[in-house]
């Protein structure tokens, strides 16, 4: 079976973790187990990641040592997200393999995404890069940058520009090595977002929701199975009330009535929902959400909320 796995960002950093290479790589080496029993069980595995945290780090040591250092732009910080955070998937997913004998090849294809230029999410900044700050701080930086910030989860991140997908500009590279059978990670972080300008390719000052271009990739990879891994083992409705309720099998029809009501919030669960939506309903197929741990079981369809047609 033909799977594409949105890792969500605690498989790379978990809650209250400082950000060091030891925790992010060895949550990695976690997260590869399981999707090396994935792969053993004899699937064809497509592997998307999101960069919240460490592309707003990269942006801030920029800005921060800028006196020193020039800055680099959003995008370019996008692109360097990437690439860090794929070596360290390929790293320990091909340590994984190895160690039980799985001979795959494994790519990691650097992404850029399209979107227009035109995009109204440009002129409202949503998505939540980088660290959490406390009021006070969150205050100083953004008279200090001119960074937007947003209040979340009781603390303050800086928000950008979160344009809709439209295209993956290196997809048939992506086709091809997927095709041949190599377990494929890319679209880190959504893909790096660039315009259309005329005939040339620019970078755009934004961020891309990771579950929204995993979707659009998944669609045009046509594979069997959209699995989006998060921090819970389920949609709920109700969510964080003592009235919460997992849901387990649902159909589009109930999700967009769910979202109509408000249940979905913003900037977390509700990303995930569109994703699986639009997911199921261009291609038929399922989409499940759930919690890492529970991985292998969603591969079978044993886990999580699974949203059907």
């Amino acid at each position: 079976m033909d799977i594409l796995i949105a890792l969500g960002g605690n498989a790379i950093l978990q809650e209250n973790e400082k950000g060091t290479f030891e925790e992010q790589y060895g949550n990695i080496k976690d997260t590869a187990r399981k999707i090396a029993r994935i792969i053993n069980m004899g699937n064809n595995v497509v592997i998307t990641h999101g960069n919240g945290p460490q592309v707003g780090d990269i942006v801030s040591v920029y800005e921060w040592s800028k006196e020193k250092l020039p800055a680099m732009p959003l995008p370019v910080c996008g692109a360097e997200s990437q690439g860090m955070i794929g070596y360290m998937i390929a790293q320990a997913l091909s340590n994984e393999l190895d160690s039980v004998g799985i001979e795959k090849e494994l790519s990691c294809i650097l992404t850029r995404t399209l979107v227009d230029k035109n995009d109204p999410h440009f002129k409202e900044p949503s998505k939540p890069i980088g660290p959490f700050y406390g009021k006070k701080e969150s205050d100083a930086i953004a008279k200090k940058y001119g960074w937007a910030m947003a209040k979340e989860n009781g603390k303050y991140r800086r928000v950008v520009a979160s344009p809709e997908p439209v295209d993956i500009i290196e997809l048939s590279s992506i086709k091809k090595l997927h095709d041949s059978g190599a377990v494929v990670v890319c679209a880190g972080g959504g893909g790096v977002p660039v315009i259309k300008n005329g005939g040339s390719y620019e970078g755009a000052n934004a961020v891309i929701d990771k579950d929204l271009a995993s979707s659009l990739l998944a669609r045009k990879l046509n594979v069997d199975l959209l699995v989006i891994l998060t921090d819970v083992d389920s949609v709920f409705l109700d969510y964080g009330t003592e009235n919460q309720k997992a849901l387990k099998s649902i159909s589009i029809e109930e999700c967009l009535a769910y979202m109509e009501k408000g249940q979905f919030e913003e900037g977390t669960m509700k990303p995930k929902i569109e994703a699986a939506i639009s997911f199921v309903k261009h291609t038929g197929k399922p989409a499940v959400i759930t919690s890492l741990a529970n991985a292998e079981k969603a591969a079978r369809l044993k886990a999580g909320t699974i949203i059907t047609k």
